[in-house]
C-alpha cells in the first residue's frame, strides 16, 4: 500500500503533539477503576465546568460515550428521536440494538437540524400499544450533512419540546467544538439546553484515545456502571487524560485553521469541473464530494494510489477531512491527484 502523504480520511489520524507527549511522561496516576486517578479528575472536572455540567466521565471513544449516555436515560424497548443520517444511528454498528437496546425513530433534517415541530409531533403518546419516547438526540456538528453546525436556536426549541414533553435530550457532540470555532458560540450555550453531552479528544484537538460524558451527576454515576459492563473502565488511564488536558487548553482555537483548509480545499476540487462540491456549504472541518463518471470507491483508490487519502461514504459520496497535519502542500497534491486521475 502507499504511504498517504496527505491524509484526509479523517480528523481521527492526528497524533498528539510534542506538549501532550510530555504531559502524558509527567502525569500523577492511580487506578481510575477505583476512583483515585487525580489526573483524570481532574479532566472530567475539567470537561463539566467547561460544558456548565455537574460531572463528567472520561471513556475511550465516542461511540462509547454516546452509547453510555442513552442507556442511563432509557429502558430497552423505549424509543429515541434522531435525525435519519445520525452518527448513533448509521456508523456506531448497531450499538443502539445491542447497548440500550431502544428503537430509533429517524427524523429527516435540515442540514442536520431537527424540525422542533416534527420533534414534537414524532413523541408517542402514552398508550400501551407503542413504545415510550425517552430520549431525543442531537449531533453537533453534523456528520452527514458535511459537517454543518446545528443552529443554536433549534437546540433551544428542542429543549422546550422536551420540557413540555417530559422527555431528555443527549447531543452527541463528537465535534462540538468545531461547531463553537466557526459560530463564535461557546460550548456551554449549546450544553444548556442539553441534560446530556458528549465530546471526542481524539478529533481535531489531536488526542490519541478519549471521549467525554458530562451531565448531572446521578446521570454520570449511571454512565460509569454501563461504563464498566461495556468494559471501558480503564486503570491508569491519567496518561491519557493528560493529554485532554493539553487540548482543551491549546487546541480548540486552532480549529479555525482546520476549516480554512477545508474551504480552499473545496473550492480548489470544484474548479476541476468534474466533481460537484459545494464550497458555500462547507462551515467546518469537512468536505463532500459527489463523483460522476466513475464511483466513489474507484476515486478513492485511485487517490491512494498517489498517496491522498479520502473516505468513500456511499456509492458516490466521498469525504475530505482536515486537520493539523494537513495544509496547503496536502491541498495541492490532493487537488492535483484528483485533476489527472479524472482527466485520464
Amino acid at each position: 500500500m502507499t504511504a498517504l502523504v496527505a491524509d484526509f480520511r479523517s480528523d481521527t489520524v492526528t497524533k498528539p503533539t510534542e506538549a501532550m507527549l510530555q504531559a502524558m511522561a509527567s502525569a500523577d496516576v492511580g487506578d481510575d477503576v477505583l476512583g483515585d486517578d487525580p489526573t483524570v479528575r481532574r479532566l472530567e472536572e475539567r470537561a463539566a465546568k467547561l460544558l456548565g455540567k455537574e460531572a463528567g466521565l472520561f471513556v475511550p471513544s465516542g461511540t462509547m460515550g454516546n452509547q453510555c449516555s442513552i442507556a442511563a436515560q432509557t429502558q430497552p424497548g423505549d424509543e429515541i428521536i434522531i435525525e435519519r443520517d445520525a452518527h448513533v444511528f448509521l456508523w456506531e454498528s448497531g450499538g443502539l440494538a445491542r447497548v440500550p437496546g431502544v428503537q430509533p425513530r429517524c427524523l429527516v433534517g435540515r442540514d442536520g437540524a431537527l424540525d422542533p415541530a416534527e420533534v414534537e409531533a414524532a413523541i408517542r403518546p402514552a398508550n400501551v400499544h407503542v413504545p415510550r419516547t425517552s430520549l431525543i438526540c442531537l449531533e453537533q456538528t453534523h456528520l452527514g450533512s458535511g459537517g454543518r453546525v446545528v443552529p443554536l436556536a433549534v437546540f433551544e426549541e428542542i429543549r422546550a419540546v422536551a420540557s413540555r414533553r417530559g422527555v431528555r435530550v443527549h447531543c452527541d457532540g463528537a465535534r462540538l467544538f468545531n461547531a463553537c470555532v466557526a459560530s463564535g458560540i461557546a460550548a456551554i450555550e449549546y450544553a444548556k439546553y442539553c441534560d446530556s453531552v458528549t465530546f471526542c479528544l481524539s478529533k481535531g484537538l489531536s488526542c490519541p484515545v478519549g471521549s467525554l460524558i458530562v451531565g448531572e451527576r446521578a446521570f454520570i454515576d449511571r454512565c460509569r456502571h454501563v461504563r464498566k459492563w461495556m468494559g471501558g473502565a480503564m486503570r491508569q488511564s491519567g496518561y491519557l487524560a493528560a493529554c485532554g488536558l493539553v487540548a482543551l487548553d491549546s487546541m480548540i482555537d486552532r480549529l479555525a485553521e482546520d476549516h480554512a483548509t477545508a474551504r480552499n480545499l473545496a473550492k480548489r476540487l470544484a474548479a476541476i469541473g468534474k466533481l460537484l462540491v459545494d464550497p458555500n456549504g462547507v462551515e467546518t472541518n469537512i468536505v463532500f464530494v459527489e463523483t460522476r463518471g466513475c464511483s466513489a470507491a474507484d476515486l478513492s483508490a485511485a487517490l491512494a494510489a498517489r498517496g491522498v487519502g479520502a473516505l468513500a461514504m456511499g456509492p458516490t459520496t466521498l469525504r475530505f477531512v482536515t486537520h493539523r497535519h494537513v495544509g496547503q502542500t496536502q491541498v495541492e497534491l490532493a487537488v492535483s491527484a484528483a485533476a489527472s486521475i479524472l482527466s485520464a
